[in-house]
């Protein structure tokens, strides 16, 4: 068949460890053959995020600002036991967090069902998709490991010298300390992001937060977002016939577990994380969760929630078969081209991504999977196969669908 061809560009951004072995078998099995490939490249791999001090990344995030569209694999956030490994300059920030705050996006994750691995909460019928704010919070956050006693305070100087000061603790032994801080235009673009995804897609919107305990910090959350559902969105939500509403997050924990599914839960940024990692574990694997990050103006970054596999990693430089699970890379692919073929007016592009997903699940639906998926299988006894030949067999009922 004749290559489908991309009038726009895709940014992609290369990763780290196992993800980007998998990310070149990916494209080299299921989408090179198929789709004259249009893109603009960057490494985000930590040898070269060190090497250009982490400029890379930025220019990542203004080229999705150029062409909308990005599709990005696992990267590495070091921590002090990376620097050492890699022999890096400093210890980089998060890529993920840099490349959310030049877009001002929010991160929308959601599970890959299948009919055969069966979710932990048995009453769940449908995704839940987690909202999760992409600025501020611990993230951002300043600490300090408090040595000795003494007074912590907060303080804020205004440009036009007035002060605020309170004292938070005063330390009779040593502790620790630490100042978090986020801001109202961050705040709005969460909830405009938030409110234009639920309309998209026609689900439900729930938002929770501790505004009782934290009566400015979260309550700032509660109030924006109001303000903003009632100015510009409650209207629409009506005529399409969904809900919004606010609710503590202990009580929309309890609302969670107790419901079907099939709505969108928009948390704080650290709530977020925490919380599309429970719902990714009990719908079955983190490699079979979703992710965009969408912003307000229109730009749309996907990429697979889980990490770089490390361990499956050092198992292929020793020569050893891996049996890592590719599928949530798989869909961040075919996420970003059915996007970018919406965004053209493109059909066979955006064509070709649905049937990539369809022959995924037939797939595994077949019973053909990594070994991950086959402890948590509750049909027929599966095939399991290394991440290789598990590609392999998705290109087979790929090319049958697009005879």
């Amino acid at each position: 068949m004749e290559k489908i061809k991309m009038e726009n560009k895709i940014v992609e951004m290369d990763g780290d460890e196992m993800t980007r072995i998998l990310w070149k078998m990916i494209k080299d099995e299921l989408l090179l053959p198929f789709v004259d490939l249009n893109t603009e490249y960057y490494d985000l791999g930590l040898p070269y995020r060190d090497e250009t001090d982490d400029q890379v990344t930025h220019d990542a995030g203004e080229a999705i600002k150029k062409w909308h569209v990005g599709v990005k694999c696992a990267t590495i956030t070091p921590n002090a036991q990376r620097v050492e490994e890699y022999h890096l300059k400093k210890m980089w920030k998060s890529p993920n967090g840099t490349i959310r705050a030049i877009l001002d996006g929010t991160v929308f994750r959601a599970p890959i069902l299948l009919s055969q691995v069966k979710p932990a909460v048995r009453n769940w019928k449908k995704p839940i998709t987690i909202a999760r704010h992409a600025y501020g919070d611990v993230y951002k956050g300043t600490e300090y490991r408090v040595p000795e006693k003494g007074r912590a305070e907060l303080v804020f100087t205004g440009e036009d010298g007035a002060s605020f000061r309170e004292t938070i603790y005063d330390f009779e032994c040593p502790g620790v300390l630490q100042g978090l801080y986020n801001k109202d235009s961050s705040i709005e673009s969460f909830a405009h992001s938030c409110f234009q995804y639920a309309i998209d897609t026609k689900q439900d919107l729930w938002f929770a937060t501790k505004d009782t305990i934290s009566k400015q910090y979260d309550q700032t959350f509660k109030l924006i977002f109001q303000d903003i559902y009632e100015k510009e969105y409650k209207e629409k939500f009506e005529a399409l016939g969904i809900e919004y509403f606010y609710t503590l997050i202990d009580d929309a924990v309890a609302r969670v577990i107790r419901s079907e599914g099939g709505y969108i839960w928009a948390c704080k940024n650290y709530d977020g994380d925490v919380m599309s990692d429970m719902v990714s574990t009990a719908f079955g694997s983190l490699a079979m969760m979703t992710s965009v990050l969408v912003s307000p103006d229109g730009n749309y970054e996907y990429e697979a929630a889980h990490g770089t596999v490390t361990r499956h990693y050092y198992k292929y430089l020793k020569g050893e078969e891996t049996s890592t699970n590719p599928i949530a890379t798989i869909f961040a692919w075919s996420g970003a081209l059915r996007k970018r073929g919406e965004l053209d007016g493109n059909k066979p592009l955006s064509d070709f991504a649905d049937k990539l997903e369809a022959a995924c699940i037939d797939t595994l639906e077949g019973g053909t999977m990594t070994k991950d998926l086959a402890g948590l299988w509750e049909g027929p006894a599966p095939r399991v196969v290394n991440s290789h030949d598990f590609i392999k067999a998705i290109r087979t009922r790929l090319e049958e669908t697009l005879k």
